[in-house]
């Protein structure tokens, strides 16, 4: 059946919540199943993380080679075909009899997710102009923070009443709609000249980002000092090195790298970097917090934060109708500034902080990280022509990916070093110390922002200067207007 049978400014955008819910969504429920899991399989907790830790890592192996699939054979045979991988994965997740293959399904899903949400992300931006954009951006946000925001509470329910495969299964009802609706409905356009595939760009990338990722997420587990987490680190390091190298080298690169030439593409991946690891920091923490240092249970941890996805709701509604007149710079700060007083003020935490003390928190912290998802995005692609929007899609998809992993890897580290010598779970001086160095990062982002020149940013160009003209003239004008006329 052809796809053109609905409009495409409506299509698109389904398709891009449709993927982005499912994969944030199932990244963060299956955290809730980890205790579970390891008393399933026989196995501490410790020996569960695997099944976290593999997904980021295979997720690294094929971003890169995303942006020249959507360029070579087109945005919908790519989404769907890693659709239906990942919901097929799914399925096997929820019917492992083992560990090992639990792990070895889970980074299935990680390879199809690579693949998922940046192609998603350049579909969206190829199908809407940049003055449409700030409007589609209000579609962007609902999965990036309502997923995230009620998964622990899902997990938690799906976990205590049925099993923890259920974490899985959950995904293919959603999965196999979105494929059939792609398939009915949705157009496939390519790009006219997609180039070779970078064999030698592609591998190098794609093994620098897998051991980056592995080295931060295990590094505050197995300790940085650890010989298996400096190997992985420092190999990642030569091999970034030697892709960028490769990359710049190379005329048509798996990560057209030469995009960070582009001021303001460059400068917003830059922000999106520091200034949204801190809010990713808090809402890693705020979970933890209430959980084991103030003793209470996932479910209640899960409605103590779900506030911040309705503050992220509400902000993006009101700054969408700024965007043009104000422009990115002074609203990305504000936005930062925010994030950055209330995480200041969460410094106070102690065991006796109450749920309703937390969710005010979370709600203000989403108000302010509201001001920042949104313009950040849309200022990042405003600069960016359409037949590079697949290039610069993978891109961010690596900055982002990086900023996810960097976020509770940091918090990790921090709550690890600040736990005395015997205690099994921080105090709250250790979670007060969190809060501090989140926000003492987040005014630093605040300060980058105000340098940022978000002019070619803006939709609406500025008023047509009036053109100057002489004393003498004006002063003649006046004079005629002001005679009579017969």
């Amino acid at each position: 059946m052809p796809g053109r049978r609905l409009d495409q400014r409506l299509v698109v955008p389904v398709m891009f919540v449709a993927t982005f819910f499912l994969v944030v969504m199932d990244g963060a429920i299956t955290t809730v199943a980890l205790p579970s899991i390891a008393r399933q399989f026989g196995v501490s907790a410790a020996g569960s993380d695997s099944v976290v830790v593999v997904y980021p890592v295979c997720v690294g192996i094929t971003i890169p080679l995303s942006g020249w699939l959507g360029d070579r054979f087109g945005g919908k045979p790519v989404l769907i075909g890693a659709m239906g991988l990942f919901t097929a994965a799914s399925a096997l997740c929820g019917i492992a009899g083992g560990l090992d293959q639990l792990v070895l399904y889970r980074g299935l899903q990680g390879l199809a997710g690579g693949l998922l949400t940046p192609v998603a992300a350049a579909m969206l931006f190829r199908t809407f102009t940049p003055a449409e954009r700030v409007r589609a951006s209000r579609v962007m946000t609902i999965p990036q923070q309502v997923a995230p925001a009620v998964a622990p509470m899902i997990g938690g329910v799906l976990v205590d009443s049925l099993s923890w495969r259920w974490v899985f299964y959950v995904n293919l009802p959603f999965g196999a709609a979105a494929c059939l609706f792609g398939l009915l409905f949705l157009d496939n356009s390519r790009h006219p000249r997609p180039g070779r595939l970078d064999v030698p760009g592609l591998v190098l990338s794609a093994a620098a980002m897998s051991l980056l990722m592995y080295g931060v997420c295990e590094g505050a587990r197995q300790g940085w000092s650890s010989p298996v987490i400096v190997g992985s680190l420092a190999a990642a390091a030569v091999l970034v090195a030697a892709t960028i190298v490769v990359e710049l080298r190379t005329r048509a690169p798996a990560l057209r790298l030469r995009l960070f030439k582009d001021a303001l593409f460059r400068d917003t991946k830059v922000i999106g970097l520091i200034g949204v690891v801190p809010f990713m920091g808090a809402m890693y923490a705020a979970p933890l917090f209430i959980q084991e240092a103030q003793g209470g249970s996932a479910l209640h941890s899960g409605t103590s934060t779900f506030t911040e996805a309705i503050g992220v709701l509400l902000t993006v509604q009101v700054v969408s109708r700024f965007y043009d007149r104000v422009g990115p710079r002074l609203i990305i700060a504000g936005g930062l500034l925010c994030v950055t007083v209330v995480l200041g003020v969460m410094t106070s935490v102690d065991a006796g902080t109450g749920a309703w003390a937390v969710r005010l928190y979370m709600f203000l912290l989403g108000l302010g990280m509201g001001a920042v998802f949104m313009p950040v995005t849309v200022a990042s692609f405003s600069t960016i022509p359409k037949e590079d929007m697949g290039q610069a899609s993978t891109l961010s998809s690596v900055i982002s990916q990086l900023a996810m992993a960097l976020a509770p890897a940091l918090v990790a580290t921090l709550l690890i070093a600040g736990t005395p010598h015997g205690l099994r779970t921080a105090p709250p001086s250790a979670y007060r110390t969190v809060y501090l160095v989140l926000a003492v990062m987040c005014a630093a982002a605040t300060l980058f922002t105000l340098k940022l020149h978000d002019a070619p940013a803006r939709n609406t160009p500025p008023p047509p200067r009036s053109p100057r003209i002489p004393r003498r003239r004006r002063a003649a004008a006046a004079a005629e207007a002001r005679t009579p006329q017969s």
